[in-house]
């Protein structure tokens, strides 16, 4: 890797394309933002590199807005299927290196699958399911999906095994869990040390597949 920042293009302002481009622009990225509607871009106008008013399901409207030169482009438009599918079908025409699209539903997801979608996203789909196994269990902080079914999981320590040592948890006996490491306050812990003294307020890093680590979570 050469260390080149990739450069992105937002096309859909509404919340979700507009968290993504200013989420991006804030981690110093070169964004540009597109949509149809003059008040959507205006509204993010300061915060990103380019903003500009075009049609996406007109191919040289998005070549003429420069789409063609980005590295990845994010389809964003959720509200409109039509507009959607064109706006996913000209940026792959434009020859962009990868594209992210959202999907609607799963018919949805199979077109952009055919039109060779690089990432389709089901962002309430996604985070409903975050959401509901978070409910589930209050231990759970958050986790991130690693593909192949193995998720890397943040687990709250519970208040009875304050002071107790890693080793009481019994991960070992765990085959398929892997302990990362533990996060305290602003260190972080080795995993590996069995013997390190847990505190109510650590939060503990595992890795391994969801039923394995659903299984465990829930024995705590």
């Amino acid at each position: 890797m050469n260390g080149k920042k990739r450069t992105f293009v937002v096309i859909g302002l509404g919340i979700f394309g507009r968290t993504i481009a200013t989420q991006l622009a804030n981690f110093g990225n070169h964004v540009l933002g597109i949509d149809s509607d003059e008040g959507r871009v205006n509204d993010v106008i300061d915060e990103l590199s380019e903003a500009v008013i075009a049609d996406s399901r007109d191919e040289q409207a998005l070549r003429e807005a420069g789409v063609d030169q980005y590295d990845v482009a994010v389809v964003a438009i959720g509200e409109d299927l039509e507009s959607n599918v064109l706006c996913t079908m000209n940026a792959k025409m434009l020859g962009v290196d990868a594209i992210w699209a959202k999907a609607m539903n799963r018919t949805h997801h199979t077109i952009l699958e055919r039109l060779g979608a690089d990432r389709i996203i089901h962002p309430e789909e996604e985070i409903g399911q975050h959401v509901a196994q978070m409910l589930h269990n209050p231990l759970v902080r958050d986790y991130l999906s690693l593909g192949d079914d193995n998720f890397l999981v943040d687990l709250s320590i519970p208040d009875e095994f304050d002071g107790r040592r890693l080793a009481e948890l019994k991960l070992s006996e765990h085959d398929e869990i892997r302990v990362v490491g533990i996060v305290r306050a602003n260190d972080y812990l080795d995993g590996q040390d069995e013997q390190i003294v847990l505190e109510s307020d650590d939060k503990l890093l595992l890795l391994g597949r969801r039923d394995t680590l659903r299984d465990f979570s829930d024995s705590l």
